[in-house]
């Protein structure tokens, strides 16, 4: 269908055309939405004029997952949409299962699209005696038979290192800074919750024309509360966007915004793409009389955790159109003019 050009959220592409799915030498797009990601992958369905693929998953009082397809995939390019939330070990083992399903019914070729990543913190081994295993979950991924994967901002970029398989690793940073953007903030500036979202941070800062500041911090023990140490930059009399990659318990977004106020910083914007928002987290959100929280729909976030001043943009859109790119053997980058 012809008609006006629309920005793809996320992205710097203007779509004209609907999109389109065409078979290739792997078949068909199907599509399947793990328990982790249902909502999100009928967002993705919808967009793509797609049904959502047919599965039973049974669990076992034993607590042993099993899945059976109730529709064929032998020779399709095959789908899965399964992010890694909650619960984390049964989110990840249901994806494993599906693969090595897909797998053994003769896919063409089967692409697990991981929204969120977990275990992504643990990447290297920066103490004696620890596992790295994030390169573990690439391992198993491998392992179980995919021959992609699509994922959004990794906590470290040398993940993508630990696999052998092709991915694209994306960002939602157009999303959340384009929105930003809209928003208008006046006299606005940018801060990180620490320094080890500094990179990122100067981009938010170069998109919306503002200064940047970090919050200084140290960890003396990964088991202790983060001791803050200071403010590089100047906030005094200005609006914050506080931005970071994900939000778990909160605790760092606590101290960061203390230091904020602390500061002199005027009305807050919190800016992240994973809400994990395990434990307090909810609760320590709510205190801290936000101006505005603007996340993602990378991890479904029931409606109980869902605050009055919390914004929820969609990854549906960026997501379903690498898909097609994908699918049809075509750059990804030309989503955002590299």
């Amino acid at each position: 269908m012809i008609g006006r050009a629309q920005k793809v959220p996320g992205t710097k592409f203007y779509r004209k055309y609907q999109p389109r799915h065409e078979s290739n030498l792997y078949g068909e797009i199907k599509l399947f939405c793990g328990s982790a990601s249902q909502e999100l992958g009928r967002e993705i369905c919808e967009y793509l004029s797609l049904e959502p693929g047919n599965y039973t998953r049974t669990m076992f009082s034993n607590e042993n997952i099993f899945v059976k397809l109730e529709e064929s995939v032998r020779g399709q390019d095959v789908y899965l949409v399964q992010s890694m939330s909650t619960p984390v070990s049964d989110n990840i083992m249901e994806m494993l299962i599906m693969i090595d399903t897909f797998k053994r019914d003769s896919a063409g070729r089967i692409t697990v699209v991981i929204p969120y990543l977990t275990y992504a913190r643990s990447d290297k081994k920066d103490q004696p005696r620890v596992p790295i295993t994030a390169r573990l979950i690439a391992d198993l991924i491998e392992t179980a038979g995919a021959d992609r994967y699509i994922t959004i901002d990794l906590h470290s970029g040398q993940i993508q290192g630990f696999f052998k398989i092709p991915g694209d690793v994306l960002t939602a940073f157009f999303l959340l800074s384009d929105y930003l953007l809209d928003r208008r903030i006046p006299n606005v500036a940018v801060s990180t919750t620490d320094l080890g979202f500094a990179k990122r941070a100067r981009d938010y800062a170069n998109r919306l024309n503002c200064p940047l500041a970090f919050v200084e911090k140290r960890r003396s023990d990964n088991k202790e509360k983060p001791q803050l140490l200071a403010l590089i930059g100047d906030v005094s009399d200005r609006n914050v966007v506080l931005v970071d990659d994900e939000v778990n318990t909160g605790s760092s977004v606590v101290n960061a915004v203390e230091v904020l106020r602390k500061n002199g910083a005027k009305d807050i914007y919190l800016a992240f793409t994973h809400a994990i928002l395990s434990g307090p987290a909810v609760e320590r959100l709510r205190q801290l009389e936000l101006k505005e929280i603007i996340t993602t729909n990378t991890v479904y976030i029931p409606e109980e955790k869902r605050l009055p001043n919390m914004t929820v943009l969609s990854v549906a859109p960026l997501l379903a159109e690498v898909i097609i790119r994908a699918h049809e053997g075509r750059s990804v980058g030309a989503l955002f003019d590299e």
